[in-house]
């Protein structure tokens, strides 16, 4: 094994006291491929060209010390401050000529899936001319002009586990209306109308959607802020108008508003009259001015319902809430069932698993089957022996996950307390008795 001289230490020396300076470490790595040391003079003439990628000579020597044939020299290209042509060119060594019958083809093929491209090349442009701008403000970044609708589901309430009142008081509210229209108009009961639906998060309230979609055979939109708010002036309440339509023209429909309490906010807390503007104009198609609403019904859901402006739920627009609390029992085994049904356990109790998970939310059971997965999965590693998930490790996972609803019903206890008006709260109030949580 070759060993460094003193002169090669000093120039060590003198490049880390000045790491920028190429000439200095190429003619270290000159030095170091006289004495044999071809690994080391390949690093430094790599550190070379990371500070001077174009630096010819920094390339010749290092494709020297790797044994490769050298590249030809490259002219660098004028520039137009000072053509280059103005300049004496540099002295380059000759690259030496490659091998007789040396076929490049096959060399480049044989690297190419090894050295990607340094440069990603343009792909084939377009002849068509832009379309230009709308002069109404369409084409702008965030017009909308389609929204996704999806046919009707299979999902229907019986895949909603558990959750007994919860669907009572949906088919009192107006599942049975829907489904036979005869009897409802008998009654004089519209098919059209509202629902809110509030509480904790992670509890199932898009679901809960998409399942009443399903049990009408109903189409179903899913709209949150992020598809409504636009930042140009006017877009939004345009972008709010085109939602309903398409909710009409796919009638039956339903029509699902997530975070309703960002769109439909309390219009004396916003500051920027586009928004107010955004949430009269919800409040409009609620009504059906602009066209009729027979056949939508829109589904709403929010985690703070006291943040949602009272005229959205006046008598014909969101005039119903429903509480969504955390699954009960027989929810939780269902819920349970359904994270753990392609995971490899072995003699797991899931009547005591739902026992031990009471307060816990639809996501919080859904990290429990997760964090149980990893504490398998980490053992196996471990001890090089595949094993299934078990109860110890289902009942470990539930022992360090607390209810991500404890904050939410922290806030709700006041605000059931003291701002009761109407006896919206009403229910919230009896399940937070029956808790001990006030």
């Amino acid at each position: 094994m070759s060993t460094e001289s003193p002169l090669i230490q000093s120039m060590r020396t003198a490049v880390a006291a000045a790491p920028t300076d190429v000439p200095l470490r190429l003619h270290l790595a000159e030095l170091l491929l006289g004495e044999g040391l071809s690994e080391a003079a390949v690093s430094e003439a790599a550190v070379a060209l990371q500070h001077a990628p174009g630096d010819t000579g920094a390339r010749t020597l290092m494709m020297r010390a790797m044994g490769l044939p050298a590249p030809a020299a490259e002219q660098p290209e004028p520039t137009p401050e000072k053509p280059r042509a103005q300049e004496p060119a540099p002295e380059v060594p000759a690259a030496p000529a490659p091998p007789a019958g040396f076929d490049w083809a096959a060399a480049e093929n044989e690297v190419a899936d090894a050295v990607p491209p340094r440069f990603v090349t343009p792909g084939p442009t377009s002849t068509a001319p832009e379309a230009p701008l709308a002069a109404d403000g369409g084409g702008y970044p965030g017009d909308a002009t389609a929204w996704e609708v999806d046919t009707p589901g299979t999902v229907t309430l019986a895949d909603v586990g558990g959750m007994e009142e919860i669907k009572e008081r949906l088919e009192a509210a107006f599942l049975a209306p829907m489904r036979n229209p005869e009897l409802g108009r008998l009654y004089g009961k519209s098919l059209r109308g509202g629902l809110l639906m509030y509480g904790p998060p992670g509890c199932g309230k898009t679901f809960i959607a998409r399942a009443v979609a399903g049990e009408l055979g109903a189409s179903f939109m899913s709209v949150s802020i992020n598809d409504v708010l636009d930042m140009w002036m006017g877009n939004s309440e345009r972008n709010m108008h085109e939602v309903f339509e398409t909710a009409r023209r796919q009638a039956p429909c339903v029509l699902f508003l997530d975070e309703v309490d960002a769109l439909g906010a309390k219009r004396s807390r916003m500051q920027h009259g586009g928004m107010r503007n955004t949430v009269n104009q919800l409040l409009t198609e609620l009504d059906g001015v602009a066209g009729a609403n027979e056949g939508v019904f829109v589904l709403a859901a929010t985690n703070v319902p006291w943040d949602v402006d009272i005229a959205l739920r006046r008598p014909g627009r969101l005039d119903r809430t429903l509480l969504v609390l955390p699954p009960d029992a027989p929810a939780r085994e269902a819920i349970l069932r359904y994270h753990l049904r392609d995971r490899p356990i072995a003699s797991v109790d899931l009547g005591k698993l739902v026992k031990v998970t009471e307060d816990l939310s639809g996501a919080d059971l859904a990290h429990l089957c997760e964090s149980a997965s990893e504490r398998a999965l980490l053992d196996s590693t471990r001890t090089g022996v595949v094993r299934m998930i078990d109860m110890k490790d289902l009942l470990g996972a539930a022992k360090e996950i607390r209810p991500s609803t404890d904050p939410w019903f922290a806030s709700a206890r006041n605000v059931a307390m003291f701002a009761n008006e109407g006896g919206m709260y009403d229910e919230l109030l009896a399940y937070l008795k029956r808790k001990r949580k006030l």
